[in-house]
């Protein structure tokens, strides 16, 4: 969905950050049209973007593309992908799905990989299926994905003779197509949800002629169906040719021998008999379409309308003058975007949020959105503000204080991006190139962008910004207007149509003068000191604890330059909750929104704009957690900021309008799909209804208040023992400094944190007869969900072995129902061990299925563990489990998320060191009988707790 910005802004709730227009602006002349560019050219040879002379660009005499990018973080790694410029615009009537359908294929036997043998050879070499090994369809091109866990030249070939054979040797046997059939039928049922059925009437409805619009990558059933080996042979050999393939290749590997690995796997392949025609027209999209207004109904949905026109899509090359035009354009859609954003933060709103933005529909036009999430019946309201907002914006414009607000953060973005630029990731380098592929955007070095942008800022003033705006957004005049909710509108259509009308005509007035804010949270008292100063010895994590009991925790490293993560752990967390007062923390998920004393949260945004501070609030089992990302450069004020949040948090009223809209919205949704159901049910059925666990009646949440929240946190944030931690790249000294000032100034703290003996116990049901939930999307839709009680994750070694039943398991049950029996889309095995709920743990086996399908899909489930209480696991079974396991504990400390895992709790949590330093031994030493013993002695026939969700109102299947 990359190159389209639909009013659907839209299968995602945050909308609000659907605002930057995508391809349009001002470009070079002189750059052919994109129907006239050879597929073989890179956009460098046209644009006076300078490329990052890094990378290594080319193309074999067969027309197939490369590009390669030597990098070392993580070090030792590298990704590997696959772009065929083939997606499902280029299929026939007869053929829709037939591109996903080959992306499956590709997995099911090639000319030199036996059926089935593929995923397993990844799996032996440490690739974990889905993880490290994918492939993804849409519109216009197929992407395959391949993570190497290790640099060895061995493995990299190993890679691109995989995707050689993808390219050019599959086989499509039809036993292999009929069976990977019913997974692609699967893959169709279970995304028939109302997030997708809303988006393909949003589509039809906006673009009623569009080509795309019944090119959905699915496919249809019909089409699938009726699909025989031959015919999607047929797409294949005439889709993926060279002329159509990139292949990229970013990591720890010098380029010389990443080349020619290519060209001795690639360059043999054979060019397509005749040139390859382009890509069929996603259109037409008529521009001069107005005025039709329609209203679409489900329960599941929320409120919304949506207003859009389209105009001339605007074929202009990337170049530095579009990039600035670009860059006045983002600032524009940026200030009116955070003008609705304002409005949606009041005590009482007119609207839930809303966004303005203009986006390019493939290459046939550009369209330009207001989109207004609205409670249940207040959609006219939300209308009359939100318009009055777009169209004061184009009428008076914007202030220089607006201006300055979205340049800072844009000239945060490019100076982090400078600091960083060495140390960037693996998949920031793969996101560039695919840029280049799909959207001719030349990868510049960030020095080169923050130079440009740097220069260009003097020109950004809220004239240029207004003009901008008023020339790339396509006027809302007499558009097209959908409505969406759970009910029909009071007046139908014609209300719609006359509430927008009026809006339109209604006085604006210009915005008033911003405010100015300045911090007001930069002195806690007299710095702390230090009583304790260690070094832990395994990995060398510095551990610190001043005199008002506060932790700290240091570990510098040089895996990201300027780059800084934290977490503030305080005590208390669910362990609150009880079953007297189930609820205490639940609405802590808003507590942020409640802003400080001083500062709303509206006024946060403004202040803080330009540096780099993050962070939001969490519950935990046993904790509140504060974590974020910085810079050297804010880290006393990212710091100051958690500290003003624990000493004076705002609770103001509009996070509680928030808290309450969102479940609203959550409860409307409560059983719209089978999984939807399955999670708000399952809790309950499983703890014997223990309140803690258990979904409570909708009103128990509307009781709920800030004031309520205050009283039941209070006490912890104020006296609860807190532990820090701080990994990244900085200065240890500056750190304690910033921490003494702020979190170590504090009065006393609780010395330790609290056992809660009596919070820790959690039931498991001890009913196992099998429970039916019922949910309210297709008729076709089941989930089946087998758990057995475990126990806690106390001991580390036990833990391992789990974690290893669990990973050969889901090679069991992949390979059964997905592979042999083309039954399920998505089985899953998953093994939770607790560390706050003293004893309890789960293990689980799921599939979703058809309706018809849940005997054979619940045997085969219930023989996977069976099979594995009779007969030992085999070496392969317990090799391509083990592998992707170990690669990853080896690469788990390559990035500093891995080490805040360690470092969060080094001093009061000291055993997750020890264990993190033993996992490899212990993993090597799991045999197969251990595995066999968990299964016996915890997975028992009759111990296990089975869940079936079937649609309302169907019987349960016989059988």
């Amino acid at each position: 969905m990359r190159r389209i910005l639909l009013p659907i802004a839209v299968l995602s709730s945050l909308m609000l950050s659907a605002c930057a227009p995508q391809q349009v602006g001002v470009g070079l002349s002189s750059a052919p049209p994109p129907e006239h560019r050879p597929r073989s050219e890179w956009a460098m040879n046209w644009s006076d973007v300078p490329v990052d002379p890094a990378y290594r660009f080319g193309r074999l005499a067969n027309g197939m593309r490369f590009a390669i990018r030597q990098n070392a973080t993580p070090k030792g790694t590298a990704a590997v992908r696959m772009e065929v410029n083939a997606g499902s615009l280029d299929e026939l009537d007869s053929e829709r799905g037939f591109a996903h359908f080959v992306e499956h294929m590709s997995f099911n036997g090639s000319t030199n990989v036996p059926e089935g043998e593929m995923i397993k050879l990844l799996e032996r070499e440490g690739l974990a299926f889905g993880a490290d090994s994918n492939a993804s369809t849409n519109y216009t091109e197929t992407n395959y994905m391949l993570d190497l866990p290790r640099n060895d030249p061995k493995l990299l070939g190993t890679a691109l003779m995989l995707m050689r054979e993808t390219a050019s040797e599959l086989k499509f046997e039809p036993s292999a197509v009929d069976r990977e059939r019913g997974v692609v039928l699967s893959e169709m049922r279970d995304r028939n949800s109302w997030q997708l059925r809303n988006y393909n009437a949003q589509a039809a409805f906006t673009y009623p002629k569009a080509h795309y619009v019944n090119r959905l990558p699915i496919g249809t059933g019909e089409s699938l169906t009726n699909a025989t080996a031959s015919a999607v042979r047929a797409f294949w050999a005439r889709e993926y040719v060279p002329q159509q393939t990139t292949i990229i290749v970013v990591g720890d590997f010098d380029p010389a021998l990443v080349e020619a690995e290519i060209r001795k796997r690639f360059d043999d392949w054979h060019p397509a008999p005749a040139p390859i025609a382009w890509q069929p027209n996603a259109g037409p999209i008529d521009i001069r379409d107005k005025g039709r207004t329609t209203i679409y109904i489900d329960q599941a949905l929320s409120e919304r309308v949506v207003a859009s026109r389209s105009g001339k899509w605007r074929n202009e090359a990337d170049s530095v003058t579009e990039r600035r035009a670009r860059l006045l354009r983002s600032v524009a859609y940026g200030i009116v975007n955070r003008r609705l954003l304002r409005i949606s933060r009041q005590a009482t709103p007119p609207y839930r949020g809303a966004s303005f933005g203009t986006g390019a529909v493939f290459r046939n036009a550009r369209t330009t959105n207001l989109a207004i999430d609205t409670v249940d019946g207040k959609w006219r309201a939300g209308m009359m503000a939100a318009v009055a907002e777009y169209r004061r914006a184009l009428t008076h414009g914007f202030t220089a204080q607006e201006v300055a607000e979205q340049v800072a953060n844009v000239l945060n973005d490019n100076r982090n991006a400078v600091a960083s630029a060495n140390t960037r990731h693996n998949r920031t380098f793969i996101d560039a190139i695919l840029s280049l592929v799909r959207d001719e955007r030349v990868p510049a070095t960030p020095q080169n962008a923050l130079e440009r942008v740097e220069q260009f800022v003097p020109e950004v003033t809220p004239e240029r910004v207004l003009a901008a705006l008023r020339d790339d957004a396509v006027a809302l005049k007499d558009p097209l207007l959908r409505f969406a909710g759970r009910k029909n509108p009071d007046g139908g259509e014609k209300a719609i149509r006359a509430a927008w009308n009026e809006a339109m005509r209604a006085p604006i007035a210009a915005s008033g003068a911003a405010q100015d804010l300045a911090w007001a949270y930069t002195d806690f008292g007299a710095p702390g000191s230090l009583a304790t100063d260690a070094a832990e010895p395994l990995f060398g994590i510095r551990t610190l604890r001043f005199a008002n009991g506060v932790r700290l925790n240091l570990k510098p490293t040089d895996l990201e330059k300027d780059r800084i993560l934290l977490q503030v752990s305080v005590d208390g967390g669910d362990m609150l909750n009880t079953k007297d007062n189930p609820l205490a923390t639940e609405m802590s998920v808003r507590f942020t929104d409640g802003g400080l004393g001083k500062h709303s949260r509206d006024d946060l945004q403004t202040i803080l704009a330009g540096k780099s501070v993050s962070g939001g609030f969490s519950s935990t089992p046993a904790t509140f957690v504060m974590a974020g990302s910085t810079n050297r450069a804010d880290l006393p004020l990212q710091l100051q900021m958690f500290t003003a949040y624990l000493t004076d948090p705002g609770y103001r009223p509009e996070a509680q309008t928030l808290y309450y809209n969102t479940m609203n919205t959550f409860f409307a949704r409560l059983k719209s799909t089978p999984g939807d159901a399955l999670r708000n049910t399952a809790g309950g059925i499983l703890s014997d209804k223990d309140p803690r666990f258990t979904l409570q009646p909708i009103e128990a949440y509307r009781a709920l208040t800030f004031k309520k929240l205050k009283a039941d946190l209070s006490d912890r944030l104020a006296r609860g023992a807190i532990e820090v931690g701080i990994v990244g790249d900085f200065e240890a000294n500056a750190a304690i400094d910033a921490v003494a000032k702020t979190l170590g100034a504090l009065p006393a703290r609780e010395p330790e944190f609290r056992p809660y003996p009596e919070q820790r116990e959690r039931p498991f049901t001890a009913d196992r007869s099998t429970r039916f939930i019922r949910h309210d999307g297709p008729e076709d839709q089941a989930v089946i969900r087998l758990t057995w009680p475990t126990r806690d994750g106390e001991d580390a070694a036990e833990t391992l072995k789990f974690a290893l039943l669990e990973q050969v398991l889901q090679n069991v049950v992949t390979e059964t129902l997905r592979e042999a029996l083309g039954k399920a889309y998505s089985p899953g095995v998953s093994s939770d061990m607790s560390r706050a709920w003293r004893g309890y743990g789960t293990f689980s086996l799921s599939a979703s299925a058809n309706v018809a399908d849940v005997p054979a899909v619940r045997r085969a489930l219930q023989q996977a563990v069976a099979e594995l209480r009779g007969a030992s696991i085999s070496a392969d079974q317990l090799q391509r489990a083990r592998a992707p396991m170990l690669e990853a504990y080896e690469n788990s400390l390559k990035r500093n998320g891995g080490w805040l895992a360690l470092v969060d709790r080094a001093q009061t949590e000291p055993d997750r060191i020890e264990r993190h330093a033993r996992a490899r031994e212990r993993l090597a030493a799991i045999t197969a009988a251990d595995l066999q013993a968990l299964v016996k002695r915890y997975l028992g026939e009759k111990d296990g707790l089975e869940l079936i969700v079937l649609p309302e109102g169907v019987e349960p299947p016989a059988g």
